[in-house]
């Protein structure tokens, strides 16, 4: 099944809805991108868990090593990771709560892409979730 992404009104569905983000590869380093839009999510509202073993905290909250730790329930799992990755998260994915997966801009993988849908998953590759927000949502 080849990639379709999920149309504007769909993501403005799915970034009103949510209310926690579970960032996996969310950094400490206030100059990467994943701690820039990991804190845009947070000032418009989300609560932000992050996901990286290489860090104990950030933005106020505690770091996990992965998705399958976390002890909370969270909405979209946004990750900043690379493309090759993406397998692993998404079998991590499906043991969670979350339903939806959300992958930055540049990062898609057509297998991640066919077992997340084929597991019930919205899934959005190759874009930003700021951008997206401040699209649909306009803030």
């Amino acid at each position: 099944m080849a990639y379709q992404a999920p149309g504007k009104q769909e993501m403005k569905s799915v970034l009103e809805e949510a209310k926690t983000i579970a960032v996996v590869g969310l950094s400490d380093k206030r100059e990467r991108t994943s701690y820039q839009i990991a804190k845009a999510m947070q000032d418009a509202g989300y609560r932000i868990i992050p996901v990286n073993p290489e860090i104990d905290e950030t933005l106020g909250e505690k770091a996990y090593d992965s998705l399958t730790e976390v002890e909370e329930d969270f909405d979209i799992i946004n990750v900043f990771r690379r493309s090759e990755y993406l397998e692993d998260i998404a079998k991590q994915a499906v043991e969670t709560n979350a339903k939806v997966f959300w992958a930055q801009q540049g990062v898609f993988n057509e297998k991640a892409y066919e077992f997340l849908k084929e597991n019930g998953f919205t899934v959005i590759m190759d874009m930003c979730i700021k951008v997206a927000h401040s699209i649909t949502i306009g803030k």
